[in-house]
């Protein structure tokens, strides 16, 4: 078929538009706050043979690397796949993510049984069965510790008949089992829309004509990221952090590495991250799915934002990892429990300052950490609504973008694995949907790191509860290590949290806590603020002067 850029162009959006309808059925189905409101989810579109095809507007650490591996699982655990199948997969040492993000796999298969495409959907769960009311356990030293029910691509249809032995399972195990389940079905609604799509695109402009495209949209890939490769300069540089020390790891904390080599030549880049420790006794530790994905996220952040995140895009990144590294490989039974947020969005930060290091002009400083109480998950009972228990995950306050060589940090960005997708919370739905009351939400000045270009500054929020005890479980990180400037910048604010007693009595709290707010009491959490980028001594001065004015 000879190629037309045309309808080339009107393909790309063609595909995207699908994943697009399936993220909007999750987004308006789904049941829990932290997928309604945070939109922490994110669908993609993967070919036959497991390659990554589209991802749309999903979450990076969910869809960078892990769908191709949980597809491959999908077909090596069911050697005959049938229209009407649905798998739900949650694995971390299967290619998902963490167990916390339920997966649905649908094999997109014609009348004539051919299997063509599968889509699949994710969505973070506030429960998914831990020993604790939150799907971050932190200090869990294994899985079995942590509780989580993992599936492995485990069949939940069949001949679009839901295998309700799974259901029964899961709703046994959940605490708020009704908002679970319909969660669950959001993801098989988002499935299911997107196997309809893809089964009337197939017979409108035929398979085999899809199917080229597709061979023409990863070779786009591929050239986009040799062209930005080899426009780029050559070298070789480390960047290092360090996440702050929780249970199980050592005082000093836990030191992520990542050096990344460019051969504008070969255009190919590669990034080792082996140095780096071995796994360790509590939740930290990436799976394989987050080491690649958070590799790939601190690349695609320096790299523009034209080109296409596909299979043949990616094919140009080499990433070395190791087995039991805890930013490698996992071994069963190795707890991956907090895996998208805090060693991820070190790993991806590593990787912002290696690619600083090599050239001004490049990388990113580094961002301001996360999951701070704002970011806690919470649960208990709401007399408002006769008792009735709640489990979910907050979203209110993260800011920490780090700059770049030719902007300021990014207000929204939140985690940096997840590029700004996961929303901030409204206060009023929170408010509304559990017994909170949000007392205080602003930036705080003079937070952000000062550098030629400056980080967003950070975020206070002050909580308190509406009549009734409200259990708040959270990991946050840099109170320790905040986020470093790159080539002269500073670093920005470190985090804070505490807790202020009706008796005037403030509390200190950890890095990692689990605590009951009552009524009266107020929790106050600062956020990080982002790393700066070159000497602040070369700051535009008219930028200065908007930044004094806007205080």
């Amino acid at each position: 078929m000879s190629f037309d850029p045309t309808r080339f162009s009107v393909l790309a959006r063609r595909l995207d538009g699908i994943v697009h309808k399936m993220q909007a059925a999750l987004i308006r189905t789904s049941r829990s706050g932290v997928i309604s409101s945070g939109h922490d989810c994110s669908c993609c579109l993967l070919s036959a043979d497991s390659q990554l095809v589209t991802v749309a507007d999903s979450i990076p650490i969910h869809v960078m690397v892990g769908p191709d591996e949980m597809s491959r699982t999908m077909h090596a655990h069911h050697h005959v796949l049938k229209r009407g199948d649905a798998f739900l997969h949650n694995s971390p040492y299967h290619g998902n993510s963490h167990a916390a993000d339920l997966s649905i796999l649908v094999p997109v298969i014609d009348e004539n049984g051919i299997h063509h495409f599968t889509v699949l959907s994710k969505a973070h769960q506030a429960d998914i069965g831990n020993a604790s009311p939150t799907t971050y356990m932190p200090t869990a030293r294994d899985i079995y510790e942590e509780g989580a029910l993992l599936f492995p691509a485990v069949k939940v249809q069949e001949n679009y008949e839901t295998i309700e032995d799974i259901v029964r399972l899961c709703r046994m195990r959940i605490r708020v089992p009704d908002q679970w389940h319909g969660d669950f079905l959001a993801l098989l609604g988002a499935a299911r829309v997107g196997e309809r799509e893809m089964l009337a695109l197939g017979q409108e402009i035929g398979w085999d004509a899809l199917k080229d495209y597709i061979g023409s949209w990863l070779d786009y890939g591929d050239r986009m990221m040799a062209e930005a490769i080899a426009g780029l300069p050559a070298g070789r540089a480390t960047g290092e952090t360090c996440h702050d020390h929780f249970p199980g790891t050592p005082e000093e904390g836990v030191p992520i590495r990542a050096t990344v080599e460019i051969d504008p030549v070969a255009q190919r880049i590669t990034v080792d991250i082996t140095d780096n420790p071995d796994c360790l006794p509590c939740g930290l530790n990436l799976s394989e799915a987050c080491a690649r994905s958070a590799s790939l996220v601190g690349l695609f952040n320096s790299l523009g934002q034209d080109i296409p995140p596909n299979a043949g895009s990616i094919r140009r990144i080499d990433i070395r990892l190791r087995e039991n590294c805890v930013v490698g490989i996992p071994r069963h039974p190795t707890s991956c429990s907090v895996a998208t947020t805090n060693v991820a969005d070190r790993l991806a930060n590593a990787v912002h300052c290696a690619m600083a290091e090599i050239a001004d002009g490049i990388g990113l400083a580094e961002a301001g950490s996360t999951e701070g109480p704002g970011g806690a998950v919470i649960s208990g009972h709401d007399p408002r609504y006769d008792n009735k228990p709640f489990v979910n995950q907050l979203a209110l306050g993260d800011t920490g973008g780090p700059a770049g060589p030719r902007e300021d940090g990014w207000l929204m960005l939140g985690n940096v694995c997840t590029a700004g997708f996961w929303l901030m919370d409204s206060v009023e739905i929170d408010e509304l949907n559990f017994p909170l009351i949000v007392h205080e939400r602003r930036l705080v000045p003079d937070t952000e790191g000062a550098g030629r270009h400056r980080g967003a500054p950070g975020c206070r929020m002050t909580i308190g509860t509406n009549g009734a005890d409200v259990r708040m479980i959270y990991a946050s990180d840099g109170t320790e290590n905040p986020g470093q400037g790159v080539r002269g910048g500073v670093s920005g604010s470190s985090a804070s949290q505490r807790i202020e007693r009706q008796d005037g009595q403030v509390e200190e709290l950890p890095s990692v806590g689990d605590f009951v707010l009552s009524p009266g009491d107020l929790v106050v959490c600062d956020t990080c603020g982002g790393g700066g980028y070159g000497s602040p001594l070369d700051r535009d001065p008219d930028r200065v002067r908007r930044d004094v004015t806007a205080g």
